[in-house]
């Protein structure tokens, strides 16, 4: 999903900064009432990051990228709310003002986020939802294209690979603690996929312990105390990126490597070194940001360009990663060399 880290300031802080920053980056009216091609066109977009994860650097990455190659003259307009819905509002109100182009957002939550994403849509501005987004009843009338992998899905093969390393390792009742970022519904879903797969081949697994930890700071605090909790602990399952590393360093601080194991979501360059280690990281499910970047930008330049549907779902590609097989691994490595998933 990227679900990701930071340290925030006030909000008024923040929203002073916000201002400064699209005060700075403002120039004449929007072009939000013209369409034909993006190429040689200036363009402003607004972007929401939900927190300060690698993920949302590919995102960042993938987008810029595809729309330098467009031929589009892309100013990006950037903030991380940190997950906390009224920065993200105070935010989406000053894109507004401003009068963006288009917007693209990781939705803080489901329900939370409807206002500013309606008055948005309102006011005029294309809104291209990415990893997370608002109920479906609201995308359809609001959002024109949400760009997700299945989170079913992706749960469900971090549960396979996670059942296939415990039928080798002949652990027939493994005892499981889940490192979560459930206050978005997409990682409950990732969740149920999880568990699915599990129960189809070990229906004696056992989920011990599920508590939020959606940065890896307190990942790494909630994970140690699952550990002294649990002693008789086999795995943990890691929901996000800040999720799977924050267990992945707490059993190392517990002195548990080898003997605690990870499953997890979301890659970056720390948790690709670790996964081709394979000590602790068993396996890892991933949606590039890069890619998700990439086809964010395609549906901006959909509806700038005068297509006005709404509600489109474009799927991003899942890809999982398993500790042996060492050279994919090492192939995502080189491939990302630039530290961004």
């Amino acid at each position: 999903m990227g679900m990701r880290p930071g340290r925030w300031a006030t909000v008024a802080a923040t929203a002073a900064a916000f201002v400064v920053t699209l005060s700075a980056c403002s120039s004449g009216t929007s072009n939000s009432s013209s369409t034909g091609p993006v190429k040689d066109r200036s363009l402003r977009v607004g972007a929401v990051f939900m927190d300060s994860q690698g993920f949302y650097g590919g995102v960042k990455a993938g987008f810029q990228s595809a729309g330098s190659a467009s031929g589009a003259k892309l100013k990006l307009v950037e903030s991380n709310p940190g997950g906390d819905v009224a920065k993200e509002a105070s935010f989406v109100s000053t894109l507004v003002s401003s009068k963006v182009d288009a917007l693209i957002i990781s939705a803080s939550s489901e329900t939370g986020s409807v206002p500013a994403i309606r008055s948005a849509a309102k006011a005029g501005i294309p809104v291209v939802c990415y990893n997370t987004c608002i109920g479906d009843a609201d995308t359809s009338k609001y959002v024109s294209a949400y760009v997700q992998g299945d989170p079913v899905a992706f749960g469900q093969d971090t549960g396979n690979a996670a059942a296939d390393y415990f039928l080798k390792a002949g652990i027939k009742d493994p005892k499981i603690a889940v490192v979560n970022c459930e206050f978005v519904e997409v990682c409950k879903l990732r969740r149920q996929g999880f568990e699915e797969a599990l129960k189809a081949k070990v229906p004696g697994y056992q989920i011990v312990s599920n508590q939020a930890g959606t940065t890896q700071d307190k990942a790494v605090s909630v994970a140690g105390n699952q550990i002294q909790a649990n002693p008789d602990l086999d795995a943990f399952y890691g929901e996000s990126g800040g999720a799977t590393y924050g267990a992945y360093k707490a059993i190392q601080a517990a002195n548990k490597s080898g003997k605690i194991v990870v499953f997890g979501s979301d890659m970056t360059t720390d948790i690709a070194n670790a996964l081709a280690d394979g000590t602790v990281i068993k396996s890892i499910t991933d949606i590039s940001g890069k890619v998700t970047g990439k086809l964010a930008w395609e549906q901006v330049q959909r509806v700038v360009e005068g297509d006005e549907s709404l509600g489109k779902i474009v799927d991003a590609p899942i890809t999982g990663y398993t500790a042996e097989d060492k050279a994919t691994v090492q192939e995502w490595l080189k491939t990302h060399a630039d530290g961004l998933p």
